[in-house]
């Protein structure tokens, strides 16, 4: 027994049960049913369809079941696996040796392998009897008789199913404990992937639960092997082929009436259901939830709110997407006084060996831009803590004005006493106008005995500068209408001397203006005639306060000195006065182009290799922000810096900052997020520029960081030829020029035909390097390099200045293109810094403890939008050029391109917002939402995204340091500039793309207060502009959209007032964003009597429900249609 083989078992037990055999019948169309045989299925089969369907055989004279139930056979299998130990292997035989001990101990468990049972009763066998789950013996036969399992197959196989103990046949109903399971039919095979014949025949299941077998002759023998007429055997028993999606007779006979109804087994009327099933993932789980549940009643609405809201969602991501990374920086100012200007082997005196550094200071117009302001942001520079032979100043006029000449003029003279005393006392601010403004106590922290005294005389110093100021266009108009009546006087003796007696007619004089000395100004003449206008003079350059000396001057006692100056340094920085030449018929490119005039006449005169850019009203508030800024560029890997960017800070501002002048979120939360990728945008001011990166050349390495891109866009060529380059012209790579274009010999096709000029790059790029002072530094220069002493002035080297700031000096080259300010675009400041980055430039956003510098902003409503106006038109002029941040090199970092991406795109935004500030009046004059109804997965999805756009809020105040009301005005005033400025800028700009006209935005009415005590009286001008209409109009018709709603209900039959609160809800939040727009429209407080808009109120409503009890709404007693709350 125990060498029996697994193969032998089973084939045994595979025959023990055999397929039956059946025969096909069809009912016919008189409800008869006909047998087919073998011949007749043939032909037949092919052109009959047949329905697939499962038929349970029952027992019949040919098909009985066999003996043995299923179930035994499977329990006594199962016994024989698990009391045989199975070997086998690679080319061996598969065995299964029957165990009667596994352990030494005795087995209880009886599921346990080696579970000993009762041993069989029959002679000669020493097998164990089968056993059930509890290890209870298995006796086949009523009378208990023990038998094994080989000897009960034998007696099943060999002895026709006789116990071999009472000698009675096996009856069935002893094993049939799962009968009622067996007898179940099997569920409706799936008909896919069958041929042709499959599908027409039946698929039988044999009531012993043997396989399903399919023959595609449809015949299957019997037990007996003889064909059974299954026909016959119906008529003669009245019994049925069982079930399956076949008719079943009524009562039982074949021949019924083709009228007779048909009917079921009771087994079908119960639906089958599955043990699994393949759920779809529902749209909502990946759509959002506006999108998957829109409102049936208003789809128009709800499609305007989802679009919009979609839009905003991909223009939050543009602003969030960059602020990943933020950064805080800091600087060490004794680090740098200890490389640069401490006494060392290289430098043994301990001269300053920092870098020059020019800056420019760019006015246009007197009028709008007062001199006074420009004079004291000019005496801010001049007393800057930095060498005083390492800076230079440059003021750029564009304006061409005398009264700005004259001005600079009285600044450079009172220099001479400010400047001295600000290095005395170490005062701070430095702008004179500033500090003596200072609410805070003057004589903290100062430890001078004199400084009392002084401070008094520079003050009284300083009012009388103010005055000379003030008194300068009237002292000019003065001094021009004494001279030109002198000329008309000489003119008129001149004609009677030759006209004699002959009458003579009235001389003509040109209204000239007049300089001090008594020439002509060669500038814009007061009263404007041909080349003496704003458009049409000469190339001015005035050297105000010359080139200092090397060595420090310290001042001498002298008995009409008003200061004692004997131990201050009383050297002032070189001031240079620039005025532009400009003709008719050039086109003069505005603020950039009087930028690039700056920076090749600073190149001739001084050459510093760093700029500083600074407008009129921005001083130095920080006289140490030069050097902080230094800090940055002078520092390892310093030479792949472009700009260092300082945040714009601004005096003057209410105290509520009511439009947002401040703009801290974008100076401390978006700069501070793009210094941490490639660096923050240049924004017009403030700025320390590196002269190199201005001349449009590459950064140094600038291919070895290029990213993936670097195989497509570099070239061996180019860089063996860089690698072959001198030294010193190594760093001076354009990307997209040929090789010999590093020679400077060949410069003139870019910069122009002034060799000054380009003699000058390689020095300043030289200059501009960082100390050589540790192995890792890369591309620096040895210490002590710029200790030496510049050269002087001489008139050849400013009639070469005057040359390169002539108009027609950028014909046919690359400035405005590649080289300085950018050209075309109203916001050449970004276009500038983007060009900059997409070379592979890095910025730097340097903050510091004490702001670098401060400003004015316009605080007025009308001032603020045309302000917002001219940056948003900028943004559309971008979006619409080759400046498009799509367009942008491999060498810009992606998220650097996402912000720039969203400068060209914020002002598109305008008009989806526009749209969604309708979308509550619509919704109350309709009565319909933008939802179905306020149900709670609604309350919870808008409570879901408001919580996590606080919560992302709530960080930013928390990591950048502003307040929630700085924020929150920030919130208000983009709604305002939103829908007025952004939305003129892009239909201006679409205009000018599409059609080539440019639309200017022009006052067009003017009032204005008399009130001269009130600092900020110009807070409650109001100046009419056509921006103001659509927010004008977005408030009236929220308010009316809210009476209307309001009247409705209360003449309501049934009132509801929760209809309105969806729609009331969101008009609220238009308005009150709105608040400080509609505050400013209301002019000065107490000018306007609060009654005024109260008793306007009261008269709109009363009006309004009057019109509605007039005209009550016909045929609705409520608001809202199918809106509803939970």
């Amino acid at each position: 027994m125990a060498g029996r083989s697994l193969k032998a078992s089973a084939s045994q037990f595979g025959r023990a049960s055999v397929p039956p055999n059946t025969t096909f019948a069809r009912q016919t169309s008189e409800g008869r049913y006909v047998n087919l045989s073998r011949d007749s299925l043939d032909s037949e089969i092919s052109g009959v369809e047949f329905a697939n369907y499962t038929v349970q055989i029952p027992p019949t004279p040919d098909n009985q079941p066999m003996d043995m139930d299923p179930s035994m056979s499977q329990r006594v299998e199962e016994q024989y696996v698990s009391s045989s130990l199975f070997t086998g292997g690679y080319n061996s035989v598969t065995r299964a040796h029957l165990m009667d001990k596994v352990i030494e101990s005795e087995t209880n468990h009886p599921q346990m392998a080696g579970k000993k049972g009762s041993s069989c009763a029959v002679p000669g066998c020493d097998g164990n009897v089968m056993s059930d789950g509890r290890g209870e013996d298995i006796l086949p036969c009523e009378c208990d008789f023990k038998i094994c399992r080989d000897c009960f197959f034998d007696a099943v196989k060999t002895g026709d199913g006789i116990c071999p103990g009472c000698k009675e046949p096996y009856k069935s109903t002893d094993f049939a404990a799962n009968s009622a399971e067996s007898s179940r039919p099997l569920p409706l095979p799936s008909n896919v992937g069958m041929s042709k014949m499959e599908r027409r025949l039946s698929l039988m299941k044999s009531a012993n639960r043997s396989a399903i077998i399919r023959s595609h002759s449809g015949l299957m023998r019997s037990q007996t092997g003889v064909d059974f007429d299954h026909n016959r055997w119906l008529f003669e028993t009245k019994g049925t082929y069982g079930y399956g999606n076949a008719i079943w007779p009524k009562d039982g006979g074949l021949e019924n009436d083709k009228n007779d109804e048909a009917s079921e087994p009771p087994e079908l009327n119960k639906p089958w259901r599955p043990l699994t099933r393949k759920l779809k993932i529902p749209a909502a789980v990946l759509s959002p939830y506006r999108i998957s549940h829109p409102n049936e009643d208003a789809r128009w609405l709800w499609l305007m709110s989802v679009i919009c809201e979609i839009w905003f969602a991909f223009s939050w991501l543009l602003d969030q997407l960059p602020k990943l990374c933020p950064v805080n920086r800091a600087t060490d100012l004794n680090v740098l006084k200890e490389k640069f200007e401490t006494p060392s082997p290289a430098n043994p005196t301990g001269k300053s060996d920092l870098p020059g550094v020019d800056i420019f200071v760019s006015t246009a117009d007197p009028e709008k831009e007062p001199p006074l302001v420009t004079a004291n942001t000019i005496l801010s520079i001049l007393a800057a803590d930095y060498p005083v032979d390492k800076l230079s100043c440059y003021v750029s006029d564009d304006g061409g004005a005398l009264l700005t000449f004259e001005a600079m003029a009285e600044a450079a003279s009172f220099a001479n006493l400010w400047v001295p005393f600000c290095r005395k006392h170490d005062i701070e601010p430095r702008n004179p106008e500033t500090y003596f403004s200072l609410k805070k106590d003057p004589f903290k922290n100062k430890v001078r005995q004199d400084f009392v005294k002084d401070r008094r005389r520079v003050k009284r110093e300083y009012d009388e500068f103010k005055v000379r100021i003030n008194s300068l266009p009237d002292s000019i108009r003065r001094r021009s209408d004494a001279y030109n009546a002198r000329e008309e006087i000489k003119a008129m003796k001149l004609q009677r001397q030759t006209a004699g007696d002959e009458p003579m007619e009235p001389v003509k004089v040109s209204k000239a203006t007049w300089m001090a000395d008594g020439t002509h100004w060669p500038g814009t003449w007061v009263v404007t005639s041909s080349e003496h206008s704003k458009g049409d003079h000469a190339g001015i350059i005035q050297v105000m306060l010359k080139p200092p000396s090397d060595e420090p001057l310290h001042g001498i006692t002298v008995d009409n000195s008003p200061l004692d100056f004997t131990e201050v340094d009383i050297r002032l920085p070189m001031l240079v006065y620039v005025s532009r030449e400009k003709r008719p018929g050039y086109d003069h490119n505005k603020k950039a182009g009087a930028m690039n005039a700056l920076v090749r006449a600073s190149a001739i005169m001084s050459n510093g290799p760093f700029i500083l850019n600074l407008d009129c009203d921005h001083y130095i508030y920080n006289s140490q922000a030069i050097r902080e800024g230094l800090c940055f560029m002078m520092d390892r890997g310093g030479d792949r810096i472009c700009y260092v960017q300082f945040p714009q800070r601004f005096e003057g501002i209410d105290p509520s900052d009511r439009y947002a002048n401040h703009n801290t979120v974008f100076f401390d939360v978006n700069m501070r997020a793009l210094d941490g990728l490639q660096g923050p945008v240049y924004v017009g001011t403030g700025c320390l520029f590196r002269r190199t990166a201005l001349y449009g050349f590459d950064p140094p390495r600038s291919k070895e960081h290029s990213g993936c891109c670097s195989c497509c866009f570099a070239s061996r060529k180019k860089s063996a030829s860089v690698s072959s380059a001198p030294e010193e012209h190594r760093a001076l790579r354009m990307g997209d020029f040929d090789d010999d274009i590093m020679n400077p010999s060949l410069f003139s096709k870019r910069f122009g035909n002034s060799n000054f000029l380009i003699d000058s790059i390689p020095v300043a790029e030289f200059q501009g390097r960082p100390l050589a002072d540790h192995p890792a530094v890369k591309n620096g220069r040895p210490p002590g390099a710029l200790t030496i002493s510049r050269e002087l002035l001489d008139a050849s080297t400013v009639a070469e200045a005057i040359s390169v700031i002539s108009c027609w000096y950028e014909d046919k080259t690359e400035w405005g293109n590649r080289v300085g300010w950018i050209y075309g675009s109203v916001t050449e400041d970004v276009v500038t810094g983007y060009r900059m980055h997409n070379r592979g430039w890095k910025s730097i956003y340097c903050v510091t403890k004490r702001d670098a510098f401060r400003g004015t902003a316009p605080i007025n409503l009308t001032d603020r939008l045309h302000q917002v106006l001219r940056w948003a038109t900028g943004s559309v002029e971008i979006f619409f050029s080759r400046n498009n941040a799509f367009l942008a090199s491999p060498r810009m970092k992606l998220l650097q391109r996402v912000a720039y991406l969203n400068v060209g795109i914020y002002p598109f935004t305008s008009l989806f917002l526009i749209v969604y500030c309708f979308l509550p009046a619509l919704s109350l004059f309709s009565g319909q939402f933008i939802v179905q109804t306020l149900n709670v997965t609604f309350l919870t999805y808008l409570l879901v995204i408001t919580l996590t756009l606080c919560m992302l809020a709530v960080l930013e105040i928390k990591w950048s340091g502003i307040n929630l009301e700085e924020w929150w005005r920030n919130e208000q005033f983009w709604l305002i500039g939103g829908t007025s400025a952004h939305l003129a800028a892009v239909l201006q700009g679409l205009l000018k793309v599409i059609a080539g006209i440019e639309i200017s935005f022009t006052l067009t009415s003017k009032s204005g207060g008399d009130d001269n005590d009130d600092e900020f009286a110009d807070l409650y001008i109001l100046k009419w502009t056509s921006l103001m209409i659509p927010p004008i109009t977005i408030m009236m018709t929220n308010l009316i959209a809210i009476a209307v709603g309001f009247s409705r209900t209360i003449y309501s039959t049934i009132p509801q007032w929760s209809r309105l609160i969806g729609g009331v809800f969101f008009s609220f939040w238009v308005l009150v964003h709105l608040y400080p727009f509609a505050k400013g429209l209301m002019g000065r407080r107490g000018r306007t009597p609060t009654i005024v808009f109260v008793w306007s109120g009261l008269i709109a409503i009363t009006i309004s429900l009057l019109w509605v009890a007039i005209n009550p709404p016909s045929g609705n007693n409520q608001i809202g249609g199918s809106f509803q709350f939970p």
